[in-house]
């Protein structure tokens, strides 16, 4: 996967809010997250800088989630509830994409997703983030 800047289109899943995103190092960024909330959410992400998330269509659809520090920003479509985009805690000058919504991309199109410590946020713990484990995709055959 290519580590240029890598423009894609995506919708949430009634497709009421369309958006444009300019991944910063193109798939190279794709993770999972092991906080409460992303443990529930089970997205896979890749990351945006800020400004790199242009809503298309729908903003007014779209509902913020915030918890804990209240840093964090999670965006999802209020009419089908399918989660498009946060802001991210340990940096906020950039955003995480759900690639699910991403058109022509699906999480199961990756082998292996790095894991990252979000139980042991670096923000909390003053250290760096830490890799939790790696998430595979095997094919049936």
């Amino acid at each position: 996967m290519s580590a240029q800047l890598d423009q894609r289109e995506g919708q949430c899943h009634c497709g009421g809010v369309r958006f444009r995103a300019t991944l910063s190092e193109g798939l190279d960024t794709v993770r999972r997250c092991t906080c409460s909330y992303c443990r529930m959410r089970g997205a896979v992400v890749v990351s945006a800088e800020t400004g790199g998330v242009e809503i298309l269509q729908g903003a007014d659809l779209l509902t913020r989630y915030r918890f804990n520090t209240g840093v964090a920003q999670h965006f999802f479509c209020s009419r089908c509830g399918i989660y498009t985009h946060h802001q991210r805690r340990s940096n906020p000058d950039q955003y995480g994409v759900n690639v699910a919504c991403l058109d022509g991309l699906s999480p199961f199109d990756f082998a292996e997703v790095p894991v990252v410590d979000g139980v042991n946020h670096p923000n909390d713990t003053g250290g760096s983030s830490r890799l939790a484990g790696t998430l595979r995709f095997v094919p049936a055959r």
